[in-house]
C-alpha cells in the first residue's frame, strides 16, 4: 500500500520539478535602437551600424552588425550571439551606434548587458 502511494507522489514531484525547470529559461539579449531625425520623427528604413568599442574598460570583444531601422522607426538586434546562449548573468558590452540615411548620419553610445532589452535612442545630425 505504501509503494502504491509512493510512486504517484513522486511523478508528480517530478512533473512539477521539470515545471519549474523549464519556467527558469533567461531573457534574450536585445538592443533596441530607435532612430529620430532632428525634428524628432522616427526615421523608418535608415541604416543601424553597432561597432563594439575593443578599447572600453572592461574591454568588449570585436563585434559588428548592421540592420535597417523598420516602419516604426526602430531596429532590434539580436545580443545572443555575442553574449552566447547561456551568457553570464551582469555580462556587459559597450557600442558605437552609427546611423545613416540620406545623407545624414548620427552617433551614439550604449552598454549592452545580458539578458536585458537594452534601449537607446540616436538622433540625426540635421
Amino acid at each position: 500500500m505504501k509503494t502504491a502511494f509512493k510512486i504517484p507522489t513522486l511523478l508528480v514531484l517530478l512533473v512539477l520539478a521539470l515545471g519549474a525547470l523549464q519556467s527558469c529559461k533567461r531573457d534574450p539579449s536585445v538592443m533596441k535602437i530607435f532612430v529620430r531625425s532632428h525634428s524628432n520623427q522616427l526615421e523608418s528604413n535608415a541604416k543601424v551600424i553597432i561597432v563594439a568599442d575593443v578599447n572600453s574598460n572592461p574591454p568588449t570583444a570585436a563585434y559588428v552588425d548592421t540592420l535597417f531601422t523598420n516602419s516604426t522607426g526602430f531596429a532590434t538586434f539580436d545580443m545572443t550571439p555575442f553574449f552566447g546562449e547561456k551568457g553570464k548573468k551582469g555580462a556587459t558590452g559597450y557600442f558605437d551606434i552609427i546611423v545613416k540615411k540620406d545623407g545624414k548620419v548620427g552617433f551614439g553610445r550604449i552598454r549592452c548587458r545580458a539578458h536585458i532589452t537594452n534601449v537607446e535612442t540616436v538622433i540625426m545630425e540635421p
